[in-house]
């Protein structure tokens, strides 16, 4: 642009037109518009690949930044609407391709690029993320081993989160089938794109917030994916999908992609399977194997109680062989009775004959017969029996037989009925003292003084009593005898 010499006259305080000049001055406001237009006329598209610096989300939900290189710097903003559906989260130090457009901002003077699409700087910017995301989450906690889960042994439910279409779910269903037949809840998401990690995140809450009487709450959640490349297991890498597992109130496994393949999900879950299929092998153990286990434990109970009665048998067939016969026992006693038996037949002998022998010896003879016969009188004579010996013993008698005849007197029950009082007794004889029991007798004796008399509770007649016991004929003019005392 070529540049007008100074003008020494012109100067002044107050701005003046020149001689043939035509054009009005621009105010700032019209530059600026005028480079803004020219600028996205110009740059209306452009892709440039530089690192993330400030970073930064206003509450608005607009996204600001700053590309730099070794050599400049630019400002990029990115709206709302293109900063929600980006697919990873921005950070400082990440390498990206931005596609948009330039335009300045008149308000700072500056230029800046709209960013209307973003992507990482190949494989390596998103490796670089991604071990940034695992270390910030493994700041957190949220891949440490205290938090781990144990598998329940046998779900009766198990929820799965994967797509409704792939291999995946038929490897696992097919797997489960031949191992443990389970119920299975399959929760449909994309495993791959936008919007895959939202579904997944949502079908994992879903299953977590269950409530734990609902009846198709599962005990076990797999979240399943085939394999594939760094980009197609990305959703799986999101921080919305790792949380999600994170906080799941059920227990998780993660079977995402092959052997190889390895995601955040994986550390975040309490179990990682190699393979979806190996999933199902986790999650179950096999039927024929619990079966046949059952049956050696049940085998091995059996000869656990009957392993102490086999080792008393045979214990007890050792000692019996140890024992001696029954004829071996009583062989010393049987000795010792003959014995015994001989020496009483020998003692027998001998003492008969000693008493043969005495009395052969002994020789009876009148004056002998009358000594004794002396000395036995001598003897009684001797003896005086005084009568107050024999009255004495005869006397406390007499007195003890009189106490017990008082006695018995006193307790005869008849002995009352000189006084004027009767006793009531049943058929069988037994004296009645209950108003109670008399009443539930058809036929009552009274005993008086003089005899008895037989009366009737009720409608009975009474029996004929004895000539002695009869009542005496009611004289003329008087009612007759009333017989029934609870009538």
């Amino acid at each position: 642009m070529a540049s007008f010499p100074p003008n020494r006259d012109n100067d002044g305080l107050v701005a003046k037109p020149r001689p043939g000049d035509n054009a009005e001055p621009l105010s700032v406001s019209e530059i600026s518009q005028l480079l803004k237009r020219t600028v996205e006329d110009r740059f209306g598209f452009v892709r440039l690949r530089g690192e993330l610096s400030g970073v930064k989300r206003a509450a608005s939900g607009h996204l600001y930044a700053a590309l730099k290189d070794e050599q400049a710097v630019i400002d990029a903003v990115m709206w709302k609407g293109n900063a929600g559906r980006l697919p990873f989260r921005p950070e400082d130090g990440l390498e990206v391709v931005a596609s948009g457009k330039i335009t300045t901002y008149p308000g700072r003077s500056k230029y800046q690029i709209v960013i209307e699409r973003m992507e990482l700087a190949g494989e390596g910017a998103l490796l670089a993320l991604l071990e940034k995301t695992k270390a910030r989450l493994q700041a957190e906690g949220l891949f440490d081993e205290s938090r781990k889960r144990a598998l329940p042994f046998l779900p009766r439910t198990i929820g799965v989160v994967t797509s409704p279409t792939g291999a995946v779910i038929r490897d696992i269903l097919h797997r489960l089938a031949d191992r443990f037949p389970s119920r299975v809840i399959v929760w449909p998401v994309l495993v791959q794109g936008q919007g895959a990690a939202d579904q997944v995140a949502r079908a994992v809450r879903g299953f977590s917030s269950m409530a734990q009487d609902h009846p198709d709450r599962p005990d076990l959640v797999i979240v399943a994916r085939g394999g594939g490349s760094i980009e197609d297991l990305w959703s799986f890498n999101e921080e919305v999908v790792v949380r999600a597992i994170a906080e799941c109130s059920i227990p998780t496994i993660s079977a995402v992609g092959h052997e190889t393949d390895t995601t955040l999900a994986d550390f975040a879950a309490d179990r990682r399977a190699p393979t979806p299929t190996a999933a199902a092998e986790i999650a179950v153990p096999v039927r024929a194997e619990l079966a046949a286990a059952l049956a050696d434990y049940g085998a091995r109970k059996k000869r656990a109680i009957l392993r102490p009665v086999q080792l008393g048998r045979e214990r007890l067939e050792a000692r019996a062989e140890r024992l001696p016969s029954p004829g071996a026992l009583l062989q010393p006693q049987a000795q010792m009775l003959d014995e015994l038996a001989e020496r009483l037949r020998r003692g027998l002998q001998d003492r008969a004959g000693q008493g043969r022998e005495k009395l052969g010896n002994l020789r009876l003879v009148p004056a002998m017969l009358t000594r004794g016969l002396r000395e036995a009188q001598r003897s009684l004579a001797g003896v005086r029996l005084s009568p107050a010996a024999v009255r004495k013993p005869i006397a406390e008698g007499r007195e003890r037989l009189a106490a017990l005849e008082r006695v018995m007197r006193s307790l005869d029950p008849d002995t009352v009925l000189k006084r004027g009082y009767v006793r009531v007794t049943g058929p069988d004889g037994r004296t009645l003292t209950d108003r109670a029991e008399a009443a539930r007798e058809a036929v009552l004796t009274l005993k008086f003084r003089d005899g008895d008399l037989a009366v009737s509770t009720g409608d009975a007649p009474p029996p004929s009593s004895s000539p002695a016991s009869r009542p005496k004929p009611a004289k003329k003019g008087t009612a007759p005898a009333q017989d029934d005392l609870f009538g």
